[in-house]
């Protein structure tokens, strides 16, 4: 997410008071990011802070909290337990974190969930001149060259590291993976001719794809994208099962009481769920989810295990 061009939509300054006194009454509600200013989750808080006071009657802090792929923003917030004006947007890391840093101060039962918000697939993305035009070309490409190619990554156990596992897992393929540190490099490397493979999001990949600096082959989600319904999905190229999303959740530090879960959930919902506010997301690629707070954490808790079996499956490292 961290490659996503900077987002200038601005907080607003104050929020929809009704009746005299109100703003004195309610406290902010603190939003933490787990990730520095612009990208997909960041604007994701900053369409929050605009619209939520309006459904929420509360004013709204946009805490920006970034490091360790998320874990020092959700450690914190696991600490504000009970604290009902603390709402926190997670990503995909936020189940992958516990593979890659054994020792967190935290679990996945340490919050509350709110929604899974928003969803988005991967792009699966070659150089430009690499002498494969699909998927199965590139498949068989690998087939024939065990070892000699290349997967990029923004660090090890992010998403688009794990889904380049899974891939080489469902093909029988030997691609060598080379982590970098962030989206941004990972996919400079492809551009370069380093690697020979990066799955990222189509708002960092797509300039590149229509200057002809890459190519892209598919979408790693089970259907096809809104935003590039040209590209094939993976399952359509012949790779079975194979259904990867990064996603945006809310989260709220846990023991916050089902009346306030359920005021969160109807009022981030109602939120983004807005027509103008989901066309500014759909132009970014984000497609709207809005589950439910149990859909969330049945979700969570698939990713988590799914992710794990896939570490164990392929004795993959993180140290």
């Amino acid at each position: 997410c961290s490659s996503w061009p900077p987002i200038v939509t601005a907080l607003a300054g104050a929020a929809a008071i009704t009746g005299p006194g109100w703003a004195q009454a309610a406290p902010n509600l603190n939003l933490v990011v787990p990730v520095p200013p612009g990208g997909s989750v960041d604007l994701t808080a900053r369409l929050l802070g605009e619209h939520l006071p309006k459904t929420l009657k509360q004013n709204v802090v946009v805490q920006n909290q970034p490091g360790a792929s998320g874990s020092i923003a959700a450690a914190a917030v696991a600490r504000q337990a009970a604290d009902p004006n603390t709402l926190m947007l997670v990503f995909d890391s936020h189940v992958t974190n516990p593979l890659v840093y054994p020792n967190l101060s935290y679990t996945l039962k340490d919050f509350t969930p709110i929604s899974r918000l928003l969803s988005f697939p991967l792009v699966f993305a070659v150089p430009a001149n690499l002498p494969a035009n699909s998927v199965q070309e590139f498949i068989a490409l690998a087939k024939r060259k065990p070892g000699a190619l290349n997967v990029s990554s923004a660090g090890l156990g992010t998403l688009n590291h794990l889904a380049a596992e899974l891939f080489k897992m469902r093909t029988g393929t030997h691609i060598v993976h080379i982590p970098y540190r962030g989206g941004v490099p990972a996919l400079q490397a492809v551009m370069n001719d380093e690697v020979q493979l990066f799955m990222g999001s189509w708002v960092a990949i797509g300039p590149h794809v229509k200057s002809g600096r890459v190519k892209a082959l598919g979408v790693t989600s089970a259907q096809r994208y809104s935003v590039a319904p040209e590209l094939p999905t993976l399952q359509e190229a012949g790779v079975r099962g194979f259904d990867v999303s990064t996603w945006i959740g809310a989260l709220a530090p846990a023991r916050v009481g089902e009346a306030r879960q359920r005021e969160l959930h109807a009022a981030v919902t109602q939120a983004l769920s807005q027509p103008a506010v989901k066309a500014q997301l759909a132009q970014q690629g984000l497609e709207w989810v809005g589950s439910s707070p149990a859909d969330f954490e049945t979700f969570m808790s698939a990713e988590a295990q799914r992710w794990h079996d896939l570490v164990i499956a392929q004795k993959l490292s993180f140290g």
